[in-house]
């Protein structure tokens, strides 16, 4: 033997131990989504261009491509709850550090500190993603469908509560003021974490060898690299309308350009996003009871990955042309913009929740931590992608560009889907 077995505690109550990493997850999201929606709307309110906006979230995503490769391998060495409490810690620091933002800074300094900042939260946000995801594959139930039950649970809670903090950080900048939203979430996760260490129980897997290499980063199962590059263009027709676009389009058409404007503006631009996240978690918590997949096999939940995946992609090019046909911004088309991102959601969730799913079948428990730290690698190179260019396309085309890059995203996501069919197929 090359190294000492790992020591390990007592087997964790599956339950008890599931309910600890989800109220870590989310706490963790509540204050992620909240951040997210702060530094948008604080910064465009200060005129800062779409393409700068984008800039601020650069770092965030593209530590979490690093963090989601690293993250696995120190999971696999250190425990899943070594990384949990790492993820919480990372992210109270970057709320704190984002206080000390002064606004007699240039805008270029204000960006590297933001991004510097953001790109701690990233790091963070993994950690605390690939730590709950894994837990799942190992304390969750292997008969009639227990784990997609259980990580469609976790995802769709989570979401959620993510969205809520869309909501919340959106009204506490209208209430209170950056700093003073920034403080209260820096104190509510540290409270978190002081409960979530006191009560998580003992002996949570995840540490497999203590003479686990960094390499072998890439899985060794070609269906994960397949799916895992799914993933990446699915969530890049998400971020390209999401993060900048659709966001500036709500502002510049809500706010009159007074102070109670903005305000007004916040509240409903933060409403609406929480209103999308939190139904789009609420389906991912119900796809396994919709899909009626509770005891398919798991074939024929990747034939329905493949099917979904192909519903996804007319939708935005869809509203990409309503968009483009329309003379400016109107009430008519700014119903139609959110009832059709509201079913672009309801089919983005039913593909999220089977991405979730199939990552944890395909994925080695030998090596789970890394299958799905590789696979949340691409997933945030997708938001990576999404987010610079829903920046850049909607500064050189406007809304209609921003949803056309979204529509040609959605179509490499279900051509990359289709590669899967042959080892369904055999």
């Amino acid at each position: 033997m090359t190294g000492k077995a790992p020591r390990t505690g007592p087997a964790p109550n599956p339950l008890r131990a599931f309910a600890a990493v989800t109220a870590a997850y989310w706490a963790f999201m509540l204050t992620d989504g909240a951040l997210r929606m702060l530094v948008l709307l604080h910064f465009n309110a200060l005129g800062f261009t779409p393409l700068q906006l984008a800039w601020l979230f650069l770092l965030y995503e593209l530590a979490g491509v690093v963090t989601n490769l690293a993250a696995g391998w120190l999971a696999a060495r250190f425990g899943l709850a070594a990384t949990l409490y790492g993820g919480l810690v990372l992210q109270i620091m970057a709320l704190v550090a984002l206080t000390q933002l002064d606004p007699g800074w240039s805008i270029a300094a204000s960006v590297a500190f933001v991004m510097a900042v953001q790109g701690m939260s990233g790091v963070a946000k993994d950690l605390a993603k690939m730590s709950s995801k894994s837990a799942v594959k190992v304390l969750a139930p292997k008969e009639n469908g227990g784990m997609f039950r259980w990580v469609a649970a976790l995802t769709g809670s989570k979401n959620a509560v993510k969205g809520l903090g869309f909501f919340l950080g959106a009204a506490v900048l209208g209430l209170a003021g950056f700093q003073a939203a920034l403080w209260a979430m820096a104190a509510a996760l540290s409270f978190i974490l002081i409960v979530v260490v006191l009560f998580l129980p003992a002996g949570l897997p995840g540490r497999i060898k203590t003479e686990e290499s960094w390499r072998g980063w890439r899985s060794m199962d070609v269906r994960v690299n397949r799916l895992s590059l799914a993933r990446l263009f699915l969530f890049g027709a998400r971020d390209v309308w999401f993060v900048v676009g659709i966001p500036v389009y709500f502002q510049a058409v809500l706010s009159d350009g007074t102070v109670e404007g903005r305000r007004e503006a916040f509240f409903l631009i933060g409403g609406f996003l929480a209103l999308w996240i939190v139904a789009y978690g609420a389906v991912q918590a119900f796809a396994p009871h919709l899909l009626g997949a509770k005891s398919q096999p798991e074939p024929e939940i990747t034939r329905k990955a493949i099917f979904w995946a192909g519903i996804l992609v007319p939708i935005p090019f869809v509203l990409a042309g309503v968009s483009w046909a329309s003379a400016g911004p109107s009430n008519w088309l700014t119903a139609t913009l959110i009832l059709g991102l509201l079913v672009f959601g309801f089919v983005f969730a039913i593909n999220s929740s089977l991405h979730s799913y199939l990552i944890l079948a395909f994925g080695s428990a030998e090596r789970i931590t890394r299958d799905v730290g590789f696979y949340y690698m691409a997933n945030a190179a997708g938001r990576l992608i999404g987010t610079l260019l829903s920046g850049l396309s909607f500064q050189i085309g406007g809304l209609s560009l921003c949803l056309a890059t979204a529509g040609a995203m959605s179509l490499a996501s279900w051509l990359a889907m289709r590669r899967l069919a042959p080892t369904w197929a055999q």
